[in-house]
């Protein structure tokens, strides 16, 4: 009886112990992250856990709805109405994921009482945001052509103008330099004009066959910007340091590649 309650002691202690190893070597990993930090991570978060897969769902039905089309294989009958209802959710996911990107990096560019432009500037792009937000609402519910074609270009041209913000980060915006086209803001903004006009145009796409045409070309282009997306959006959290890095970071010569010599560690005093 002793013998079991040691080896039931020691089996609670290890595994207490254990979990508390592994509690600390959590918080010793996320601790030099602050709240900034994590805002920044939204972005490439959402786009990793929602959209790519997302897009891997919609590309496979829109290949199942063009064989059953064509008549080449027989995939099941609810495919063109998956593939339509789901690629309505991802044009909204990437209109949305862009502009928590922009409205994070806005928000989080320094402190806000501190913010370019003081509280009317503040207020304004609060606006912007705002009816960029319900422009792509009403875009979802409206019926009319006319309107979803206005509520469309609405809509991006609100993730336009928050786009052109002195916080928003762009390589180039000289359509003829080589940067312009390794821009990920550039690629991101296209894909969203893509997007929403899959999203606006969807019950044209649905009885035209020109449009149809038109919306295999544009998704054709839109899985190349995504691909693209994906590839400088990583190159891009590589170029990223933390809050409290930046100061040290932001030091260094990017023509040169050198930095100035680091600080060296307090000495801890001695009693």
């Amino acid at each position: 009886m002793v013998q079991f309650l040691n080896f039931k002691t020691w089996l609670c202690c290890g595994v207490f112990s254990h979990a508390m190893a592994t509690l600390r070597l959590f918080v010793g990993l996320v601790s030099p992250m602050a709240l900034v930090d994590w805002l920044w991570i939204l972005h490439p978060a959402l786009a990793v856990v929602l959209v790519y897969p997302l897009i891997g769902i919609v590309i496979r039905l829109a290949m199942q709805t063009r064989s059953r089309r064509l008549k080449t294989s027989k995939p099941p009958a609810t495919v063109g109405r998956d593939h339509s209802d789901l690629g309505r959710w991802l044009a909204a996911a990437v209109v949305g994921l862009v502009i928590v990107a922009l409205t994070v990096v806005i928000a989080t560019s320094g402190p806000l009482d501190q913010f370019q432009g003081g509280f009317r500037r503040a207020g304004t792009l609060l606006l912007v945001l705002i009816g960029t937000l319900l422009s792509l609402g009403a875009l979802w519910m409206a019926k009319a052509p006319g309107l979803r074609l206005a509520f469309a270009l609405i809509t991006w041209a609100g993730v336009l103008g928050l786009g052109a913000q002195p916080e928003v980060w762009r390589l180039s915006d000289d359509p003829f330099s080589p940067a312009f086209w390794q821009s990920h803001y550039w690629s991101g903004v296209a894909v969203v004009g893509l997007m929403l006009f899959s999203l606006g145009a969807r019950p044209e796409i649905l009885r035209d066959l020109r449009l149809r045409r038109l919306h295999v070309t544009a998704n054709l282009l839109a899985a190349l910007l995504f691909v693209a997306q994906g590839i400088t959006g990583t190159r891009d959290l590589l170029e990223i340091p933390l809050s409290w890095q930046k100061p040290t970071i932001y030091a260094c010569n990017f023509e040169t590649r050198s930095c100035p010599p680091l600080a060296p560690p307090a000495q801890a005093s001695t009693p």
